[in-house]
């Protein structure tokens, strides 16, 4: 790379350069992106037609199953296309547009399960404003505000990491352009970066967890308060799909940004962890919804029932 600043690409290192395992892992995260992407598809379709699932929840529940395809769609492809060649690369300006839609979703998607469960806690905790406090109009702007916290959220650290100057070496030990192995390449002091992905974090994406974990507290006193066994298992199994999406999407994202970049941790761990957050998550979440909510799937077998007979 010599003296130069801006490199005209990256070279990736995936997880082997064994070729059977380059094969398997490619036929491997192939199925996961056909699975993901069909899923959520098929999910968006039915809340589409089906009138009856027009309501704040399922709403969400769409714009959670289009971030998971955009989130999926950002890093998957180009590694399927680096994992049948020699050379795994991508461009400077794809680098920053793959940073940049990443992060752009990953913390919408914080955001937008922060707004599901408030919608949960209104729905069981204030049942008779409802309709009122969850109407169009905030639905909509609660919506638009997840995105656009997303987006400011990734300019910041987009424009942040690319500031740096990158001349000692082109190559990301990662198999996607992230933060963390783009900032142990630069050649520039990072310790700015670092106190950022912190001071912006605590601001803007950690403040959704305990939002979280305040609204199934509350959510859980109301539902112990039931008289009835079934009355409480029928409440509560409506926010399983949701707090099960929340536990794989913190979970494995933690384990991966909550430490310093300069902390010495194994490579590798950090790409599984990141297939988890980036791949699993999103292929999982239309199973997690459709199998653990009722309408839903009832609307699903109607459906495809119809299609069937016709």
């Amino acid at each position: 790379m010599g003296n130069q600043t801006v490199p005209m690409e990256f070279i990736l290192n995936d997880f082997s350069v064994n070729p059977g395992l380059q094969i398997f892992t490619f036929i491997l995260f192939l199925v996961i992106y056909l699975a993901a992407s069909g899923g959520n598809i098929l999910i968006i379709l039915i809340i589409l037609h089906a009138p009856h699932l027009w309501t704040p929840m399922y709403f969400f529940v769409v714009n959670l199953g289009i971030l998971d395809m955009c989130y999926i769609s950002t890093t998957v492809p180009n590694f399927l296309k680096n994992s049948l060649s020699q050379r795994k690369t991508i461009s400077f300006i794809g680098c920053v547009i793959q940073l940049y839609v990443f992060l752009s979703m990953a913390a919408t998607e914080s955001t937008l399960l922060a707004v599901m469960s408030y919608d949960r806690y209104v729905a069981i905790c204030n049942p008779l404003h409802y309709h009122i406090i969850m109407n169009r109009k905030n639905c909509l702007y609660l919506a638009v505000s997840a995105w656009f916290n997303g987006t400011i959220y990734s300019i910041i650290h987009t424009t942040n990491t690319f500031r740096l100057q990158f001349c000692q070496s082109n190559v990301i030990d990662h198999f996607f352009c992230d933060i963390t192995p783009l900032l142990k390449i630069a050649c520039s002091n990072t310790k700015l970066n670092e106190i950022m992905i912190f001071g912006v974090g605590a601001v803007m994406i950690l403040p959704c967890f305990p939002l979280i974990i305040t609204s199934y507290i509350y959510i859980i006193k109301t539902v112990l308060r039931i008289p009835s066994a079934k009355g409480r298992s029928k409440t509560f199994s409506t926010c399983v799909s949701h707090l099960t999406t929340v536990g794989l999407f913190y979970l494995t994202g933690i384990s991966v940004y909550l430490h310093p970049v300069s902390t010495s941790t194994a490579v590798n761990q950090d790409k599984i962890s990141a297939v988890f957050y980036t791949m699993l998550v999103p292929m999982v979440n239309p199973i997690i919804y459709s199998l653990r909510n009722k309408e839903l799937k009832e609307a699903i077998l109607k459906r495809v029932f119809i299609k069937l007979i016709l």
